[in-house]
């Protein structure tokens, strides 16, 4: 298979060839020419209007649901919502049934993709209850990328601080989403002047803030212990799913004193507010709950700044019998895999598109430790073709689940096609 890329600007942080406008030559998944007016006959031929390439886009929060859910998300359907997102790799959460905690769950993942590349996300603890260790030296030498319990936050600080002295001698990463679920014990939403008019149990910042105190003070520990094997130039805990000023602000410090961390925010906690959940709309049901103006305004900052290191979906279908219901029964969860890009554009506040592409190219596999593709001549291509400049509407949902707030939005900004 021959495969021209005409014109096509090359968006490459850091790269010899960023911001340059080139035709790629790809023969058999190999880029094989990089040039101007290239002559080459192809198969297909790329091109359009503001056309742009970048490093195949990596999402590193995914809920698979397969194996044991595959009525909300198969591998397969999860494929094809991830192509037309324009991913080429991502990286799945363990809260499958079974739960991702053996070799073989592992090894069923990693096989799995047909274009794209599934990386495993492996459990810290035994079906991600937060009681007893899974077998993570096992787990990580049968390609986990990384361990997490997912959509449960680790509560027990002794598992939270035995974990990080587990992972740190074999060079892998905790990924935590921080919650004090007693302070969110039947929280619906953020805990607000919403919340109140509307007669919701609110889930409070400090519930987020407090866990992000206690993990960076118990990484700080671990990282001054005597003698302690720790990689401070890569990051040994991760948190995930950001959605507070106050958090944002403890993570900026932690980075300014050396702490070995990286953080993520949801593309959805970068568009909307409490506000949206006057209608009560199930589809704007998520953990961590929409926040404030405020919180948002502070989210992009951290991204502009650093303090933040990468964007996700946290897609994570759920069914009508879970979502097409009373707000107070509903689950939580958006799917997000396929707008990711159009709506970080779209409501874009400060942010380059080389320092977007960024945030879901380099940065997500840098904080994973995995290898960071090249555009160059020889090399295999993982790329991503876009439009930054094109409007278009989310129309159709490639998902099994249809739990999504942006059916109908219109977007700037959208992949065309999945080279890997």
């Amino acid at each position: 298979m021959k495969i021209l890329i005409r014109s096509a600007k090359i968006i490459q942080k850091g790269a010899d060839l960023n911001g340059q406008v080139r035709d790629i030559f790809i023969e058999n998944g190999v880029i094989r020419q990089i040039g101007e007016q290239l002559s080459a006959e192809a198969d297909e031929i790329i091109e359009g209007e503001n056309l742009c390439v970048s490093l195949g886009w990596f999402d590193m929060r995914v809920h698979a649901k397969d194996p044991g859910y595959e009525h909300k998300e198969s591998l397969y359907s999860l494929e094809k919502a991830a192509l037309a997102g324009g991913f080429s790799e991502i990286a799945l959460l363990p809260n499958t049934k079974p739960t991702v905690q053996t070799r073989e769950s592992v090894h069923y993942l990693r096989k799995s993709g047909d274009i794209i590349k599934f990386h495993p996300l492996a459990a810290v603890t035994l079906k991600c209850e937060g009681k007893d260790f899974t077998e993570m030296i096992d787990l990580h030498h049968a390609g986990a990328v990384a361990f997490t319990d997912g959509e449960h936050p680790i509560q027990n600080p002794d598992i939270f601080l035995k974990t990080l002295q587990y992972l740190s001698p074999i060079g892998s990463l905790l990924i935590n989403r921080p919650e004090d679920t007693d302070l969110t014990h039947f929280g619906q939403m953020h805990e607000g002047s919403v919340s109140t008019l509307i007669g919701m149990k609110g889930m409070p910042r400090m519930a987020e803030e407090i866990m992000v105190m206690r993990d960076l003070k118990l990484l700080e520990y671990v990282v001054d212990t005597p003698f302690a094997e720790v990689n401070t130039t890569l990051p040994l805990l991760h948190f995930a799913c950001i959605s507070s000023a106050e958090s944002v602000e403890l993570i900026r410090q932690a980075k300014a004193k050396g702490l070995p961390i990286s953080a993520d925010v949801a593309v959805h906690q970068l568009c909307f507010t409490e506000d949206d959940l006057m209608g009560f709309d199930t589809n704007f049901k998520v953990n961590p709950p929409l926040r404030t103006q405020k919180d948002v305004a502070a989210l992009w900052a951290g991204l502009a700044d650093g303090t933040i290191d990468a964007i996700v979906s946290d897609h994570n279908p759920q069914d009508d019998e879970s979502k097409n219901l009373e707000f107070d029964m509903a689950d939580f969860g958006i799917i997000g895999l396929e707008t990711l890009f159009g709506v970080a554009n779209t409501y874009n506040v400060g942010l380059s598109l080389e320092d977007l592409i960024d945030k879901i190219t380099i940065q997500p596999r840098k904080i994973l430790r995995l290898t960071v593709p090249q555009i160059a001549e020889g090399t295999k291509a993982n790329l991503t073709v876009f439009e930054p400049e094109k409007e278009w509407t989310y129309s159709t949902i490639l998902s099994n689940s249809k739990n999504t707030p942006f059916l109908g939005k219109t977007f700037k900004g959208k992949a065309l096609v999945v080279i890997a």
